[in-house]
């Protein structure tokens, strides 16, 4: 009987990858490096969306390389195509680190979202059900109040993580010359980006070794007071920290816009870290003086967390 499962779940997998068009996209000016296009990858587990792999220039099949796996896919390469025009800067950023021999190589896998299901695709899942009944009905008050899209009914992170974990993965794995353990394998994102990125080094402790959390948006929707949800948060990253003997995790924050209201839960980042024996080795939890919630500051800083995962 499990002989006959596993030939089904390969011959499903196998199916599912033969469903897979991918094409590389014209050389621009605007991009640096390769970047391989999958329009709509197949899954059983969310809507299906936009991947892209970004490649270096020297990008090789004689080589291996690490594999970083990013949220927001769109808003990361060209600021020529997205709704604010703003962009990481991932391509020339990784390109010069590279090219400085200031990191391991590596690539890009870059997940893009679905705007309105992104807050319920990113929001991790388990935190959410470990409040009270009462608790939810208040966040539900002034998720209400804010006029926000969220359906508390429909959070889907742990379909997301999956989707990642069960079917890019190997796909990435059997199409690209790469490390696949987890120590050559980091997942990086922005605001929900950042939870969901904490949220899968905790879940997924064997396939992520390294997570790059950048303004991490603790607050869940917009802050109110007596907010119960970072502290969800902080709770279950102490019950479920993985090992810092051979994990690595990164958090920042600016003091502008957005990121003005995580400032008063960033010491429980430090002491949930550090109770866990996180260190300055494996772990940083960076302030960003008058530096915003956008597109525009995190590039200016993304060498820092490139670094930290990747560094040589």
């Amino acid at each position: 009987m499990k002989q006959s499962i596993l030939i089904l779940f390969f011959f499903s997998f196998s199916l599912i990858h033969s469903q897979i068009n991918s094409y590389t996209l014209p050389k621009s000016n605007e991009v640096e490096g390769i970047l391989i296009r999958i329009d709509s990858f197949p899954t059983k587990y969310i809507k299906p969306r936009k991947v892209d792999v970004w490649l270096p220039t020297t990008y090789s099949e004689e080589k291996k390389y690490s594999v970083l796996y990013m949220h927001d896919g769109q808003m990361l390469f060209d600021a020529t195509t997205t709704w604010n025009k703003q962009e990481w800067k991932v391509d020339e950023v990784a390109s010069k680190l590279m090219s400085e021999e200031k990191v391991d190589e590596f690539i890009v896998v870059a997940i893009w979202n679905i705007p309105e299901l992104r807050h319920m695709d990113l929001y991790p899942k388990k935190p959410y059900e470990s409040l009270s009944k009462e608790v939810k009905e208040k966040i539900q008050t002034e998720v209400k109040k804010a006029q926000f899209p969220f359906d508390e009914t429909k959070i889907n992170s742990d379909n997301y993580l999956k989707f990642i974990v069960e079917e890019v993965k190997p796909y990435i794995d059997e199409n690209y010359s790469v490390f696949t353990d987890a120590n050559h394998t980091a997942i990086m994102g922005s605001s929900m980006g950042g939870l969901i990125s904490m949220y899968a080094l905790c879940e997924y402790p064997e396939i992520f070794g390294k997570a790059a959390c950048l303004s991490t948006h603790w607050v869940g929707f917009r802050d109110f007071e007596n907010n119960p949800i970072p502290e969800s948060f902080f709770t279950y990253l102490k019950n479920n920290l993985p090992n810092p003997e051979t994990h690595k995790i990164y958090f920042d924050y600016g003091t502008e816009t957005l990121d003005a209201s995580y400032l008063k839960y960033e010491y429980r980042v430090d002491e949930v870290l550090q109770s866990k024996e996180y260190t300055s080795e494996n772990y940083k939890n960076l302030k960003f003086e008058g530096e915003n919630h956008s597109e525009v500051s995190w590039q200016k800083r993304i060498d820092i967390p490139f670094e930290f995962m990747f560094g040589k």
